[in-house]
């Protein structure tokens, strides 16, 4: 196998993995906390998120699209390439 695609099964499965960790940390990072009827005010329902995980979920959905435009520019670039040396021959 080419190295080049080898890397590039490498950064896409590295983005995957990303992807992976950014729905994760995204779906953890609601808090919701109920309070009850009390006096005069009624029972709700507040809703808090985590600030870190946010942003951890941000930096994975950036990392993995830069790891996929990286790996589709190795791609087109070994392409490229093999298809030179081909026709040189």
């Amino acid at each position: 196998m080419r190295r080049w695609i080898a890397a590039a099964l490498f950064e896409l499965g590295s983005a995957v993995l990303c992807l992976a960790g950014a729905v994760y940390s995204w779906s953890h990072a609601r808090r919701t906390s109920e309070f009850v009827t009390a006096d005069d005010h009624p029972a709700f329902e507040a809703v808090r998120y985590a600030p870190p995980l946010l942003i951890l979920a941000t930096a994975l959905v950036i990392m993995a699209g830069v790891l996929v435009i990286d790996a589709v520019a190795r791609i087109a670039t070994g392409y490229v390439a093999l298809r030179v040396t081909e026709t040189m021959h």
